[in-house]
């Protein structure tokens, strides 16, 4: 039988890829790496729900809920951040950060 996983392993996993999303964030300058960055924040939060949901509320799915709605969202938001890295490759021929400065205004 599979015994159940602790709720301390996994805040400590998604606390982990919180930080690695927030490191790759911060220390990036391709626009491409830093939206997988984001990503990687999103999934440690749904990670959060999820776990949250199934140790404090077993019979209520509303942790899950909030997964699949931040995972529509994110979709969403990562279609709409690659049409932009795309246009800005279209007139800069680069998708380095120091280049959409012009993008501000």
């Amino acid at each position: 039988m599979m015994q159940e996983i602790p709720l301390t392993h996994i805040l400590f996993v998604s606390t982990a890829l919180f930080f690695i999303g927030m490191y790759g964030l911060f220390t990036r300058r391709n626009l491409i790496t830093m939206l997988m960055s984001i990503e990687l924040m999103l999934n440690s939060v749904n990670i959060n729900f999820v776990a949250f949901n199934k140790y404090l509320f077993p019979d209520n799915l509303e942790g899950l809920f909030f997964t699949l709605f931040i995972i529509t969202i994110a979709a969403a938001e990562a279609a709409v951040a690659i049409a932009i890295i795309i246009n800005l490759y279209r007139s800069h021929h680069s998708i380095d950060v120091e280049d959409a400065t012009e993008m501000k205004y």
